[in-house]
C-alpha cells in the first residue's frame, strides 16, 4: 500500500457558504517503512485467538484493539503489545447475549457498541466490558456500517447495508426504508434508538423507491434500485467535534459537514474521472462474469417456512443482470475513506484499472497542510510517517520536526526547539523538546514559522528510527 501526503495551497474559493480548499495535483510521497507491532489470531494458540468470522474491528483511544467475532457472538479486546485483556459477549437471548451481531463500533475511551440484528436493538458496553442496556431498533431494523462519536450518545451510520429485519402484519406496506444513500445519526440515549439525517448528500435515481408486494402475501415492500455500474459510493467517517467527511459523488471532493448537517468546506484535487466508454463498460461485465464463475452455486432454503437465500442463488439470472446492466457516466476517483481520531482523513483512490486500488491520500480536515510551508522553506527535507504523524530530517542529521492533528489543534513539535530563537512557546518534559500549537481559528505568523524550521533543520536533529 502506498502512501500520499498532500500539500495544501491555500487558495480558498466559496460556492454559496462553502469553502473550496483547492490540494495539489502533484503527490508528495511518504516513506512508509511499516513494522509488524504484534499478531492477533491462530488455530493453534490459547482459546481467545481462535476467531470465527471476523466481522469488524476497531481502537479505542489508548490502543486497544477490539475484535468482533460474528461466528463466535464475542468481542475479544488485546493491549497496544498484543497481549489478551478481556472478552465479552456470548450467543444467547438474555441481556449483553447475541443473536446476529452484525456491526461494532468502540468509542475513544472504550466503550462498545454492537449492532444485533437478531435481537433487533443495539448493545451497549462499558470500557471494561461490562453489559450496560439495550436499545431497541424499532419496526424497520436495518443494520448499516457504523462510526463511532465522541461522547457516546450517539453513532453515525453510513450507507453500506449489513443487514435489516422487519415486522409486518395484515396488508401493510413497509418502507419505504431508509435512504440507502444516506449518513444518519442513531441517537442511543432511550429505551428504542432515534434517528437523524445528520447531512444532506447527492442521491442517484435508483435510490428513489417503488412498490413491490410481497410474494405470498397482501404486504408491499417499498424498494430501490437497479443499481447502475460504476454508480458513486457514498462513503464517510466521523471528524472530532462531529463533523462529518463524506463522498458523494465522481469527482475527488471530500465534503466536511458540521454537526448540525451544513457543508462548510470541500476538498478537491484537479483530477478528471474517467469517462465510461463502450470499452470499459464490456471490460467490467467480463470482470464481473470472472467473478461469478468462481462463486459457488447455492440454493434456496426455506426452513420453518423462513426464506434464506446464500450464494448466487440463480447462475443464470445473475449472468442476465451482468449483461444487462447499466452504467454511470464515470468511474469515480476515491474508492474509500476513513478518518482517525486525530482528525485525519484518509482517502483512498482508484489504481490504474477502473476497478483498482491506487495511492492513499492523508489529509488535514481544516485543509491547511504544514507540509506545503515546510517543503518551501526546507526543499530537501526527508519524510516519514510514524505513530500517526509525519517526520521531518535532513540526511545524516537526524529528525528536526514533527507534528499531530488532537481535537482542537495540530500539535508542531520542534525536537530540536530548546536551541532555537525565539523559544517556540509551549515547553516539555523533554529539556531540548518545543511545541507550538495551531488552533482551528488562528492567524498563523508564517515568517515566524518560516524562521523556526530554517534553523531548526540547520541544527542536529534527533536519530528516532
Amino acid at each position: 500500500m502506498l502512501l500520499a501526503t498532500i500539500a495544501v495551497s491555500a487558495t480558498p474559493g466559496v460556492a454559496g457558504t462553502q469553502e473550496v480548499i483547492e490540494l495539489p495535483g502533484e503527490d508528495r510521497w511518504l516513506e512508509a517503512d511499516f513494522e509488524e507491532v504484534y499478531r492477533v489470531g491462530s488455530a493453534l494458540g490459547d482459546a481467545w485467538e481462535e476467531f470465527g468470522a471476523i466481522g469488524r474491528v476497531g481502537f479505542d483511544d489508548a490502543g486497544n484493539l477490539h475484535v468482533l467475532d460474528r461466528l463466535a457472538a464475542r468481542v475479544v479486546v488485546v493491549n497496544p503489545n498484543g497481549d489478551f485483556v478481556r472478552e465479552f459477549g456470548r450467543r444467547g437471548e438474555g441481556p449483553g447475549e447475541f443473536q446476529s451481531p452484525m456491526d461494532m463500533v468502540v468509542m475513544s475511551d472504550g466503550r462498545v457498541v454492537i449492532a444485533d440484528r437478531g435481537h433487533r436493538a443495539y448493545h451497549l458496553f462499558t470500557a471494561t466490558g461490562d453489559f450496560e442496556r439495550m436499545v431497541r431498533m424499532g419496526r424497520m431494523a436495518q443494520v448499516r456500517e457504523m462510526y463511532s462519536e465522541a461522547g457516546g450518545e450517539s453513532v453515525v451510520r453510513g450507507a453500506k447495508m449489513l443487514g435489516f429485519s422487519f415486522q409486518i402484519a395484515g396488508e401493510s406496506t413497509i418502507g419505504p426504508s431508509a435512504d440507502p444513500r444516506s449518513i444518519e445519526r442513531v441517537f442511543l440515549t432511550g429505551d428504542e434508538a432515534t434517528v437523524e439525517t445528520a447531512v444532506d448528500v447527492w442521491g442517484p435515481a435508483w435510490t428513489r423507491p417503488t412498490e413491490r408486494l410481497i410474494a405470498g402475501g397482501p404486504q408491499k415492500m417499498m424498494i430501490r434500485g437497479p443499481r447502475r455500474g460504476f454508480e458513486p459510493e457514498l462513503i464517510a467517517g466521523v471528524l472530532p467535534g462531529g463533523r462529518i467527511a463524506f463522498s458523494d459523488s465522481s469527482a475527488y471532493a471530500i465534503k466536511l459537514a458540521e454537526r448540525d448537517g451544513r457543508i462548510n468546506a470541500t476538498l478537491t484535487r484537479p483530477f478528471l474521472p474517467e469517462p465510461v466508454t463502450e470499452r470499459v463498460m464490456q471490460a467490467e461485465k467480463n470482470r464481473r462474469l470472472r467473478d461469478l464463475e468462481d462463486r459457488p452455486e447455492s440454493p434456496v432454503s426455506r426452513p420453518g417456512g423462513a426464506m434464506t437465500i446464500s450464494g448466487t442463488g440463480d447462475g443464470a439470472r445473475a449472468r442476465e443482470r451482468i449483461e444487462t446492466l447499466e452504467f454511470a457516466e464515470e468511474v469515480p476517483i476515491v474508492r474509500d475513506l476513513r478518518t482517525s481520531w486525530g482528525g485525519r482523513i484518509w482517502v483512498l483512490r482508484r489504481g490504474d484499472e477502473p476497478v483498482s486500488d491506487g495511492p492513499i491520500d492523508i489529509l488535514a480536515a481544516d485543509g491547511r497542510y504544514l507540509d506545503g510551508l515546510i517543503e518551501r522553506v526546507v526543499p530537501d527535507a526527508r519524510k516519514a510517517v510514524r505513530w500517526n504523524s509525519p517526520f521531518y530530517g535532513i540526511e545524516d542529521r537526524g529528525w528536526f520536526l514533527s507534528f499531530h492533528c488532537f481535537t482542537r489543534y495540530i500539535k508542531v513539535t520542534f525536537l530540536n526547539g530548546g536551541s532555537l530563537h525565539p523559544l517556540p512557546p509551549v515547553d516539555s518534559r523533554h529539556e531540548h523538546v518545543r511545541y507550538f500549537h495551531i488552533h482551528e481559528d488562528d492567524e498563523v505568523d508564517e515568517d515566524l514559522l518560516a524562521g523556526w524550521l530554517k534553523q531548526a533543520s540547520a541544527m542536529p536533529g534527533e536519530d528516532l528510527f
